[in-house]
């Protein structure tokens, strides 16, 4: 048993039987189906293919949720009951009062700026000569990972001493024009903002996909009838262009604030959340398996969840009104 535990070959053998296993049953699901007829042959495909993706929904999504909550009201050893300890100290230590601070501007900056570079974009190089070359260059940053970026601008931003050489491009620069290096991740609170820079360096090739994509499904019979009424560039943009793409806007605000909101990676690879840069998610990593807080740290998790949980709602309502406009 160990040469299948412990062993490459032999997790790679039980990743095969696996597999194979998977085949069969779904072969075998889909017999069962074939040979049941009327309303029992609905039973039995609701039952076969539902089932599985609801026992994975529970075991993956609601035991945990429901966990979480149950911990977030007890001590740090998941044992004792106490009551709203946990949540009394998420909403009155330093420490959290800083993240919930620093998650504020992460959450309102990151997609209203994105959002705003990524139309901007869309619109200046839209049907331009150079279009798909100037989109790539845009879209390059999603394909990085959060870490990789972190990792990056982090070299972007390094600083020594000045009486050092800079090995940072930014405090490169700054000496090489007869300036000061500055710090840029050691002084709060502008290192928060460089830190919000990254993560909108990566967010503004999204939103420019999405919204360049909904640019051109506008109707061109809108856009030449706009044009011969005399309509300007201005007015085109807030009368046309603007409404015509609203539910995409809205897709990906929401989606990007999600994201925001759960932001972990950059703070801890380029500051290890330091220097006045701590965020809920990061803070809550901190206390859970750092600190081994588990109480403050589930507390942080449902705080998170609940910040979510309007987005969320926000964004389905807008889809499904979208939806009845557009069948009407």
């Amino acid at each position: 048993m160990d040469f299948f535990l412990y062993t490459k070959w032999g997790q790679m053998v039980l990743a095969v039987l696996a597999f194979a296993v998977v085949v069969a049953a779904i072969l075998g699901i889909a017999r069962v189906g074939d040979r049941a007829t009327g309303r029992s042959r609905t039973a039995v495909m609701v039952l076969c293919f539902g089932g599985p993706a609801v026992f994975l929904l529970v075991l993956g999504l609601l035991y945990p949720a429901v966990r979480t909550t149950v911990m977030s009201f007890m001590d740090p050893s998941a044992e004792g009951f106490v009551g709203l300890a946990n949540y009394e100290w998420v909403f009155t230590n330093p420490d959290s009062l800083q993240a919930f601070l620093n998650t504020f501007w992460w959450v309102v900056l990151v997609p209203l700026v994105s959002t705003g570079v990524g139309l901007l974009y869309a619109i200046l190089v839209d049907k331009s000569r150079f279009e798909k070359i100037a989109k790539t260059l845009l879209f390059i940053p999603m394909a990085i990972s959060f870490v990789g970026a972190g990792i990056i601008w982090k070299f972007v931003y390094e600083y020594r001493g000045a009486a050092q050489e800079q090995i940072g491009l930014l405090n490169a620069l700054l000496v090489g024009i007869g300036l000061e290096p500055l710090r840029f991740l050691q002084d709060s609170p502008w290192n928060t903002f460089f830190l919000i820079l990254v993560m909108i360096w990566i967010q503004a090739g999204f939103a420019m996909v999405l919204l360049s994509a909904a640019i051109k499904a506008i109707p061109d019979d809108i856009v030449e009838a706009a044009r011969l009424d005399g309509v300007g560039a201005w007015q085109m943009f807030a009368n046309i262009t603007v409404p015509s793409i609203r539910p995409t806007l809205v897709v990906v605000v929401t989606t990007i604030t999600i994201a925001t909101l759960k932001i972990f990676d950059i703070p801890r690879t380029m500051t290890g959340a330091r220097f006045d840069t701590q965020v809920l998610a990061n803070l809550m990593y901190d206390q859970s398996f750092t600190f081994g807080n588990s109480g403050t740290g589930s507390a942080l998790a449902v705080v998170i969840f609940v910040l979510v949980i309007p987005i969320v709602v926000f964004n389905v309502r807008q889809m499904v009104k979208n939806r009845e406009v557009r069948g009407a």
